[in-house]
């Protein structure tokens, strides 16, 4: 694929690091205190070049404050793995700015508290976990002792400790997204970029994990999380970003995303009657042996079911309003809508 921007930067390390920034503290809404603006994107903007120009990131503007976990979502082909590549220099914007910690994308010196974990890291595999661990460490010309202290730290941290002496090739996919992870943290960052940190992981590796994301945000780190896993969004990100096709369709907190709107009702012995009055008003409900179910978002059609149900001899089992989850909220920004499996959308030739 051929850039229609200058040419991308080849050098990909897995650690990448920046200065910090001198920024206004701010509140989150869980109270923590917070730094302003850990990454800055205005107006970004990525094409390709592949039979026509495919646009990968469409003017994406966005704000991440140091301090929370922020979920950076979207479908395959959405253009997430192509904005963290910008983010971290590995290729090239075609317009637009960017900034992390202060410091603007590409920064030569903006490199020492940024680390990124990709989705799938490849270590050289005749390295034990904490001879890579030590590499790390000496890159970052961190001392003798404190690197030995450091590494017996992470492996334990991640779950490895007792597989410090055991090469990487003898490491399970699961087991080495814990090193990957491990190795991201060497150098102590303040923003941390994860896709897919849990890819791989056995049940109880994957909540063992996600607790150390959070654990990291109560360290003040910001980590900026992007992944598949809406279960573990919804659980630990304070704030949530969807792209589809590029741009961005929606962002906010979490709790403001999944607050219910929608009321499930419950009722039993139903005249006939009522029953057709209330499929007249709510096409979409379900009738199994005697009992229906009704879920609206109208309050006002909720009031008047509930007054069908009882006007017509019917007994009222329970009225519930509902929380939406995530994921509700990434079909209805277009994670399923328009998809099909088994047919080629043109558009989806974008970045991840």
């Amino acid at each position: 694929m051929q850039e229609s921007g200058p040419a991308a930067n080849l050098f990909t390390p897995h650690v990448l690091t920046a200065n910090r920034c001198n920024a206004r503290q701010l509140m989150s809404r869980g109270g923590r205190r917070l730094m302003a603006a850990a990454i800055q994107i205005q107006g970004l903007t990525k094409k390709f070049l592949q039979r026509g120009e495919v646009v990968a990131v469409d003017n994406l503007n966005l704000d991440v404050e140091e301090g929370e976990i922020f979920g950076f979502l979207g479908p395959n082909g959405a253009g997430k793995t192509t904005t963290i590549k910008m983010l971290l220099g590995l290729i090239f914007p075609t317009s637009g700015t960017a900034s992390m910690l202060g410091r603007p994308i590409g920064d030569v010196d903006a490199r020492r508290e940024i680390s990124y974990l990709p989705e799938s890291p490849y270590f050289y595999d005749h390295l034990t976990g904490g001879e890579l661990l030590d590499f790390f460490g000496r890159l970052f010309g961190i001392a003798d002792d404190a690197r030995r202290r450091k590494v017996d730290e992470l492996m334990e941290l991640v779950g490895l400790k007792n597989d410090k002496m055991k090469q990487l090739k003898q490491y399970s996919k699961g087991m080495l997204q814990r090193i990957g992870l491990a190795q991201a943290l060497v150098n102590d960052p303040k923003l941390l970029i994860f896709d897919e940190p849990t890819s791989g992981l056995d049940p109880v590796a994957h909540i063992e994990i996600r607790n150390l994301i959070e654990s990291l945000r109560d360290q003040g780190k910001t980590i900026f999380l992007s992944s598949h896993q809406l279960s573990d969004v919804e659980l630990v990100c304070d704030r949530v970003a969807i792209l589809n096709y590029g741009r961005m369709v929606k962002t906010g907190a979490v709790e403001d995303l999944v607050q219910g709107s929608r009321t499930e009702i419950i009722a039993d012995r139903v005249m006939p009657e009522g029953v057709e009055a209330i499929r007249r008003l709510c096409p979409g409900m379900a009738a199994a042996n005697g009992r229906l179910t009704v879920h609206h978002e109208d309050q006002a059609i909720v009031n008047q079911v509930i007054d069908l149900v009882r006007s017509n001899g019917g007994q009222l089992v329970s009225v519930v309003p509902q929380r939406r989850r995530l994921e509700d909220i990434f079909v209805e920004t277009g994670g399923i809508e328009g998809r099909r499996i088994g047919s080629m959308n043109p558009s989806s030739a974008r970045g991840n």
